[in-house]
């Protein structure tokens, strides 16, 4: 890595910690306030020398957004936004016992200096608002699943009064509302961009993709830069393969890593258990796997790393679905399900 100023900043919804090392060699510590004003604080505190410098941060959601967009556009100041777990295991490998906000912003300014850099790629203001909208769309969604299982509860139970059940049935109303509201938001920022809407249209050609589904891939993956080949987008959404073998008496199952966009992951899960069986192509390569002893669950996971393969072919080739480029087999027997 070329000659420059090393920086952690841990991020929480109030504070910035920020570790940096400065021209003396010596570790500074300060606190910033998380706010428009406290990050051009730190843009000063950091660029008073002529090094350039060089930011870590982890991804920590809306939280971290903010500053990360505020410091990739200043010339002096390059982004990392770290995936958290491999920060966890670098403190882990660094013996570090204790864990507090001065020591996390210690670790990030350590792996900054140590780890290979990979600069953060700014997205677009509309990747960042369907993002945004997106995110939004998934926690009402999970509330609504928990109201509905709530109203089954009220319903069923005798000794719940009715003011109980009447008060989850508005809850529904108004999240449903919300939901209406912020797909339409959605389908709104897509419409916008030709390029955005034709990638929509691509994702809605593969069988299992619905509106949902396709509004979550694409808003998660627009935020991918251009560059990152197919296997870094499975390594983005934690369905690369983690092998645990050492010497010839210990052999655990292959899993996936879950190092990654978990969000990205549960957005393929449920197109890849419907496409499994509804999709010819991917039927067969879901049986084939039946066929040579693997699970059923590990089956879907192996079909949702082959649709986000598809995915990425349609986007490069500009094309959309074609099931056979995925999985040919000559006869394909029905369902297991």
């Amino acid at each position: 890595m070329n000659k420059s100023q090393a920086c952690g900043i841990e991020v929480s919804a109030q504070e910035l910690v920020a570790v940096w090392i400065d021209s003396k060699g010596k570790a500074v510590l300060r606190r910033f306030v998380n706010t428009a004003a406290g990050h051009k604080q730190l843009l000063h505190a950091l660029t008073r020398g002529s090094e350039r410098v060089s930011a870590c941060m982890e991804a920590t959601g809306v939280y971290g957004l903010d500053l990360a967009l505020f410091l990739s556009a200043q010339e002096q100041v390059r982004v990392m936004v770290a995936n958290p777990r491999a920060v966890r295991h670098f403190a882990q490998a660094m013996m570090k016992r204790s864990k507090n906000d001065v020591i996390d912003a210690g670790v990030l300014c350590e792996f900054v200096q140590r780890m290979p850099f990979v600069e953060w790629k700014r997205p677009s203001e509309k990747a960042l608002a369907l993002w945004a909208v997106s995110r939004r769309l998934g926690a009402l969604t999970k509330q609504h699943a928990a109201e509905k299982n709530r109203l089954h509860a009220a319903s069923v139970a005798i000794s719940l009064p009715a003011v109980v059940r009447k008060s989850v049935q508005r809850m529904l109303r108004l999240i449903e509302r919300e939901i209406k509201a912020l797909r339409q938001e959605a389908l709104a920022l897509i419409a916008d961009q030709e390029r955005i809407q034709r990638r929509y249209r691509q994702l809605r050609s593969v069988t299992g993709i619905g509106e949902v589904s396709a509004l979550a891939l694409l808003a998660e993956l627009l935020l991918l830069p251009e560059d990152r080949d197919v296997r870094q987008w499975v390594a983005f959404a934690g369905l690369d393969p983690r092998q645990y073998s050492s010497g010839t008496s210990l052999r655990k199952h292959t899993r996936i890593s879950k190092i990654g966009n978990r969000h990205l992951r549960h957005a393929l899960f449920m197109p890849a258990l419907v496409a499994s069986r509804r999709d010819p192509h991917l039927r067969g390569f879901y049986q084939a796997l039946l066929a040579r002893g693997v699970k059923k669950k590990p089956a879907v996971v192996a079909v949702a790393r082959k649709l986000l393969h598809a995915i990425y072919g349609m986007f490069k080739s500009d094309s959309f679905y074609n099931g056979a480029k995925i999985f040919h087999a000559p006869t394909l027997s029905p369902a297991c399900f």
